[in-house]
């Protein structure tokens, strides 16, 4: 008889508040009252792997909000306001705060090109690979300005020393870490499968990422309110279908913005987990 080989997993999962976005809610929501307002976290998910730290998303490119000319270039409406949450590079202060060095992260992957999830790419060019939908990359650099229009600034991502790690569909980024594609809200934008190793009790999540913003997105099926290249009814589908992957595996199904659920998830895992242990 063959042993079965256990497939080793995520060991340990933290969710970094990157900064946030004052917005309308019609972002999030397609239909709302543009009198709605939300201020929503700018995720980035941090899980441990056997073979090191990787990094979903990376958040605001600093020097695009920091500098005022550069602020009136790329932010220019009142309806949208980044903010950071400190002086210094949001990835640094995060991991500066549970131990762990920017230089500990031996991957990166991105959900999608926008400004608040491939700002802090500039960390990272040169240092360790990127994964991204190849879809979302030709996107991003092609027929400039119209990714501008959608805040996918160019500035962000065209780097030569960038390890680019293209998939053209479901792709493994580490052992437990699994990309699917949710495209509709950016023509390449990925979602991902974090399954835990059984050590850690062998469970797993679901993260929409922005395939699904706030949790009546979910629930209710609401359409998203930014969108690329399709019809807002059609930003349901990739939903529907993360729904069904997280009751097929039994995972919670996590929004990407959500300002209730992400601060209670990060607390849920650092209870679960505890406080880091120097290496």
């Amino acid at each position: 008889m063959t042993a079965l080989v256990r497939k080793s997993g995520v060991r340990r999962i933290v969710l970094l508040t990157l900064g946030w976005e004052d917005l309308p809610k019609s972002v999030s929501v397609h239909g709302s009252s543009p009198e709605l307002r939300m201020r929503e976290p700018v995720p980035g998910v941090l899980l441990q792997t056997d073979g090191g730290w990787v990094l979903l998303d990376t958040g605001f490119n600093t020097a695009l909000i920091r500098d005022p000319h550069l602020r009136r270039r790329y932010f220019p409406s009142v309806e949208y306001q980044p903010l950071l949450p400190g002086p210094g590079e949001p990835i640094e202060e995060s991991l500066f705060e549970i131990g762990v060095d920017v230089d500990d992260i031996h991957v990166v992957a991105l959900s999608h090109l926008h400004v608040d999830h491939a700002g802090g790419l500039k960390l990272f060019a040169g240092k360790v690979p990127v994964h991204a939908q190849r879809r979302e990359l030709e996107y991003g650099l092609s027929n400039h300005p119209e990714p501008e229009r959608h805040s996918i600034y160019r500035v962000d991502f065209d780097d030569p020393n960038i390890d680019w790690q293209l998939a053209d569909g479901e792709a493994e980024i580490a052992p437990g870490i699994t990309a699917v594609p949710t495209y509709g809200h950016t023509p390449g934008h990925q979602s991902f499968v974090v399954e835990l190793d059984e050590s850690v009790g062998g469970d797993g999540f679901v993260f929409a990422f922005d395939a699904a913003d706030l949790t009546e997105n979910i629930e209710h099926e609401l359409a998203i309110g930014g969108y690329i290249g399709v019809e807002p009814e059609e930003t349901v589908e990739p939903i529907r279908r993360l729904k069904q992957l997280a009751k097929d595996k039994g995972y919670p199904l996590i929004p990407g913005h959500d300002p209730h659920v992400w601060p209670e998830l990060a607390g849920h895992f650092h209870e679960r987990f505890g406080p880091l242990t120097p290496t």
